[in-house]
């Protein structure tokens, strides 16, 4: 007797393809869900623009595993932001030669940066808290001859030996590495040294600004003492006036106190003709009492 088995009599067999079934059609429907969200997102972000008219997209937390929905169109895309996206892969990644800058942390890659190869012009590359793991998955990286920013920050490669050296190494045109150079200074603390220094050389005399500012300076000390000239020309022209009108005003004053003479010489008689008033006054007096004596006689 042979025993044959019918996988449709089987009622644990059948829930467990049905139940298979539906994961496979809710992960069918996730995944058309992600793409509609990114292809939707990509649209809204256009904001009615031609894709070659698109300077920048703004991608973040527009969640999808992969890309889709970004072609070759955008011609002059200069930076695309996809922080936080769910990436796993680049596959599909478009040719966009005039990409420039390209965020892509908080993802989950691993590998896969030779789809970069068609963005000769990237200049900045951050890909920290992502999977990469050794020094193999960035070697792609080594055809950018322009990339000088690249951020590796948060991923296992960080804690391999010799880190930083052997990125430096691999990329020699790279400048920074996780926001510092090769020596370790600081991005932010470089630039600020550099605005330090270019404000001194504004301000030293020597500088070519500090030379006009001292030959306008020259200019303006040159008017002015100019004027200063023309101010002392004009007093000494003043001066001159008031040592003529001097002269004369003497010569008038001289006039003058000869005719204040003659009146103190008028006042003199008025003076004297006063004293003979009075003697005349005083002379009858004296006479009376002789009359009055002739008539007592």
């Amino acid at each position: 007797m042979i025993l044959t088995w019918d996988r449709g009599s089987n009622p644990e067999l059948s829930f467990w393809k049905k139940k298979e079934k539906r994961i496979l059609f809710i992960f069918f429907l996730l995944s058309t869900t992600l793409t509609n969200i990114m292809e939707k997102r990509i649209e809204l972000e256009r904001r009615g623009k031609e894709p070659a008219q698109v300077k920048e997209l703004n991608l973040d937390n527009a969640r999808a595993t992969q890309i889709e929905g970004l072609t070759d169109e955008y011609t002059n895309l200069e930076t695309l932001s996809l922080i936080n996206v769910g990436l796993t892969t680049l596959k599909g990644f478009p040719k966009l030669p005039k990409l420039k800058k390209l965020e892509l942390s908080d993802n989950r890659i691993s590998n896969g940066l030779g789809a970069l190869k068609d963005c000769p012009l990237l200049t900045h590359l951050n890909l920290s808290n992502n999977k990469i793991k050794d020094l193999e998955a960035i070697e792609p990286v080594k055809s950018f001859d322009s990339l000088t920013h690249l951020d590796l920050f948060n991923n296992d490669i960080c804690n391999s030996d010799e880190y930083r050296t052997k990125v430096f190494k691999l990329l020699p045109n790279l400048k920074y590495l996780d926001d510092a150079d090769a020596d370790d200074n600081d991005e932010a603390e470089e630039e600020s040294d550099v605005d330090d220094v270019d404000e001194g050389e504004d301000g030293e005399p020597g500088g070519a600004n500090g030379a006009e500012e001292e030959d306008d300076d020259d200019d303006d000390d040159d008017d002015e003492d100019g004027d200063d000239e023309s101010d002392d020309g004009s007093d000494e022209e003043d001066g001159e006036d008031e040592g003529e009108m001097t002269l004369s005003d003497l010569y008038g004053k001289n006039l003058d106190d000869d005719e204040d003479g003659e009146d103190f010489v008028e006042g003199d008689g008025e003076e004297e003709d006063d004293d003979d008033d009075i003697d005349e006054e005083d002379e009858p007096s004296s006479k009376k009492p002789k009359v009055e004596e002739d008539k007592d006689a």
